[in-house]
């Protein structure tokens, strides 16, 4: 019996000398990655970009730092896109559908009124089809780590309560830099103004537009209520953001490293979709406290803008290509069955 112990014993040290000459062993550099992207501290963005580098720092034994740049420090999405692709900043998150200038396909992240919620969401971004279009970027200088939550958008304006469809018409509203953003907001009457998102606050206050369309959550953390009175409800798109990494970057890691940065993504991933959701819940009643008038459009409305935006979902359906439309659509019907 008492030999019998020995062993078990010298075998759970063999174990445990060997696990550590593995840990000892990791290949993991000195190193610090600026992480940039557009919405505030605070905002459930940056809580998941504070997450991320949590893990990353734990997981690497301090070795790896990840260092946060909030609020567009560095720049716009686009600007942000190009220091990636160039090495000069590591990592970012941002809307999805703005990686259509890389991969066409990513426009249909864009479509209004695709999805129907944020989990549904989920399964799609993380199923085969969300993850193909991820591959594609190895080849644009980027490597996709996974898909966060940003929620619905919704439209703000700084002139008159928006109560019916036709109402959105004759605004100048501030969009994402992307085409189907400005065909979007065309086709509902708007003048779409594409500006970077660190522009827009400015752009507001001096009545250089007169809106926007921003998810409950950005619009609070960004505080557009001090130059925006009317926020309506249209949930007209819902926006998975992409994380991302330089391919620069990336592939001057060890596998070591790699492992890191994938399991940080993970992990920051259930934690910034539960952050998003759950701000997403009592972001409204914040800024109706702040003062705006807040309103739902009518049913019979919401279908106005459904078929006034038709058109913009025919136009890219076409230039992603039908077959594309036909796999995404197929697959948020297995999510819904």
């Amino acid at each position: 019996m008492k030999g019998s112990k020995q062993k078990w014993l010298a075998l759970a040290v063999a174990a445990f000398a060997a696990l550590a000459a593995a840990g000892a062993g990791a290949q993991v550099k000195e190193r610090t990655l600026k992480f940039a992207f557009q919405n505030q501290t605070g905002h459930p963005q940056a809580q998941g970009a504070q997450k991320f580098a949590d893990i990353v720092a734990a997981k690497s034994g301090g070795k790896i730092t990840v260092k946060l740049f909030p609020g567009g420090t560095l720049g716009g999405d686009l600007q942000t896109v190009s220091a990636l692709q160039g090495g000069t900043v590591e990592l970012t998150v941002l809307n999805a559908g703005i990686l259509s200038a890389q991969v066409k396909e990513f426009a249909v992240f864009d479509f209004p009124f695709l999805f129907n919620s944020g989990k549904e969401a989920d399964a799609v971004t993380d199923g085969p089809f969300g993850q193909k279009l991820m591959a594609r970027l190895d080849d644009k200088g980027l490597h996709g780590l996974g898909y966060w939550d940003l929620g619905f958008r919704n439209l703000t304006n700084s002139k008159r309560p928006i109560a019916a469809a036709d109402d959105i018409a004759g605004l100048k509203i501030r969009v994402i830099q992307s085409p189907i953003y400005i065909d979007l907001f065309s086709a509902l009457g708007a003048n779409p103004a594409p500006l970077p998102f660190p522009e827009l606050y400015p752009a507001l206050d001096q009545k250089a537009v007169d809106g926007q369309e921003n998810p409950n959550t950005t619009i609070l953390a960004s505080k557009f209520a001090e130059v925006q009175k009317y926020i309506t409800q249209t949930r007209h798109v819902y926006n998975p953001q992409a994380l991302l990494v330089s391919k620069k970057t990336w592939d001057g890691m060890s596998a070591d490293e790699r492992q890191i940065l994938t399991k940080a993504a993970k992990d920051s991933t259930v934690f910034q979709r539960a952050a998003s959701r759950s701000a997403a819940d009592s972001a409204l009643e914040a800024l109706r406290r702040a003062g705006m008038t807040v309103s739902e459009l009518p049913p019979e409305e919401m279908e106005k803008l459904r078929a006034k935006v038709k058109p913009v979902i025919d136009k890219y359906s076409a230039s992603v290509g039908e077959a594309t439309v036909k796999e995404l659509m197929s697959e948020i019907a297995k999510v819904r069955k």
